[in-house]
């Protein structure tokens, strides 16, 4: 049989711990007095044969023919009194007194050494012959230069030790499982403020605390200091309070930088606009242009075009940032990931693309343009970080509660250290920040944002030659 696991929970172990204490308690208490009954009546049993010396044994042998006037004395002796004589350490006669007569005792060789081995010193002794049981004996020095032994069953003190015992155990063992019971109750009864304290902490360890606004819950009110739980729940109060503090400090901090973003995009829009069509326009002069100069200017057209996509992208997370509400319609997941994948086609020809769709069109509620910009940078950002040659597989499946869109290449694989944060914003692959690939760092940003605000989710899973993003949404 397996042994069973001690209690972990603390109400389990204050029980246990309680229910342990009683009972080595009870035990202490049972041994202490049985053996302090024991000594009583083993220190009665040695005043009674104190009293009645050696005559018993004495009277057992006088003479070779024993007559009326020499018969052995059993007068005022209890049943089963226990006498023998010794002669030169040999046993001459051994009897026990039965209803007011003698009877002789049969002894066996161990029985005489036993008897002869008792100490003359008038203290009582335990021995146990093999007819009779178990005796408390005294020697005393006859008359004849003989030993006298008499003795008194110890029967009646083992049965009132045994007696005492069972009612001991019988009566501890209820208070035991009395006191379980009620311990248990008392236990629990009070460890309810330890249990409104762990509530608490969970109900606080549940909170998204990640982002938003959090409402954190209310202050504990069992915060006793001269108990131990009051301690921990004040503690626990003071901790909240400070996670509170912290959380509306995050959170006004992010509105600033969300409300400063948004503001700074809204604002550039119209500058790069102006830059950007100024470059247009020197580049469409039709009198000579130095090549220095038209390379300027084809430069000055690039980042333009680059610093747009930029304020964009920027403006864009800022207003999903703040909830702003999407377009909610029926959306034709199918015909979006075609668009897409012939656009994908057309920027990367160096790559392979396949498509895996279901055979009817595949719909779901939401913002087709977002929708469409989430899955056209799922499939750049496998055309830019994947060699020429690679193939890229597009999967959408579906079932009754969600779709679920795949991305996967065969290219390199993420970085381990980056694929923990590659929904970041201005996460790059290439530590250098170099922008020859034209990538700002916030195409898989916009992905996360728009399938989050959707109410799905996006995952990678990424391996030397293995790499899927899969995206879900609600059907």
């Amino acid at each position: 049989m397996r042994r069973r696991p001690p209690p972990r929970t603390l109400r389990g172990q204050l029980t246990a711990g309680l229910v342990a204490l009683l009972a080595l308690a009870c035990l202490a208490a049972g041994v202490t007095t049985a053996l302090a009954l024991r000594g009583f009546l083993m220190g009665r049993l040695d005043e009674q044969l104190t009293a009645s010396g050696g005559r018993f044994p004495a009277s057992l042998e006088h003479e070779a023919a024993p007559d009326a006037d020499n018969r052995p004395d059993t007068r005022g002796q209890s049943d089963h009194t226990f006498g023998a004589r010794l002669l030169d350490g040999t046993v001459t006669q051994a009897a026990a007194v039965d209803e007011a007569t003698d009877h002789p005792v049969d002894l066996t060789s161990q029985d005489r050494r036993v008897l002869s081995a008792v100490p003359t010193d008038g203290q009582g002794h335990s021995i146990r012959l093999s007819s009779l049981g178990g005796y408390r004996v005294m020697a005393f020095n006859g008359d004849d230069q003989d030993i006298l032994i008499t003795g008194l069953p110890l029967q009646p003190v083992e049965e009132t030790v045994h007696r005492l015992e069972a009612v001991e155990a019988v009566l501890f063992g209820a208070a035991l499982v009395i006191t379980g019971i009620a311990g248990a109750l008392w236990v629990r009864i009070s460890l309810r403020p330890l249990q409104r304290v762990t509530a608490r902490a969970a109900e606080v360890a549940g909170l998204p605390l990640a982002s938003g606004e959090i409402a954190m819950p209310g202050p504990l009110t069992d915060t006793d200091p001269r108990t131990e739980v009051g301690q921990v729940g004040t503690a626990l109060n003071h901790m909240i309070g400070h996670v509170e503090d912290a959380l509306t400090r995050r959170q006004a901090s992010e509105e600033r930088l969300r409300h400063f973003a948004a503001d700074a995009s809204h604002e550039l829009r119209t500058p790069v606009a102006n830059i950007r069509g100024h470059a247009e326009l020197a580049l469409r002069h039709p009198g000579p242009v130095p090549d220095e100069v038209r390379h300027a200017l084809q430069r000055i057209d690039g980042e333009s075009q680059r610093m747009t996509r930029l304020v964009d992208d920027l403006l864009l997370l800022a207003r999903l940032d703040a909830g702003r509400p999407l377009e909610n319609e029926r959306v034709d997941l199918t015909l979006l990931i075609l668009n897409a994948t012939d656009d994908a086609r057309a920027a990367g020809p160096a790559q392979h693309w396949f498509l895996d769709l279901p055979e009817e069109p595949v719909t779901v509620v939401g913002d087709a343009h977002r929708l469409q910009q989430a899955i056209g940078n799922l499939l750049a950002n496998a055309r830019t970080h994947t060699p020429p040659g690679s193939e890229v597989t597009i999967t959408l499946a579906t079932d009754e509660a969600e779709v679920s869109l795949s991305v996967s290449d065969n290219g390199p694989g993420i970085p381990q250290d980056l694929e923990r944060e590659v929904f970041g914003r201005f996460v790059r692959a290439d530590h250098a920040r170099s922008r020859s690939t034209g990538s700002t760092g916030l195409g898989l940003a916009i992905v996360d944002a728009v399938t989050t605000a959707h109410g799905g989710a996006v995952t990678v899973t990424s391996r030397p030659g293995r790499t899927t993003f899969r995206l879900t949404l609600p059907r």
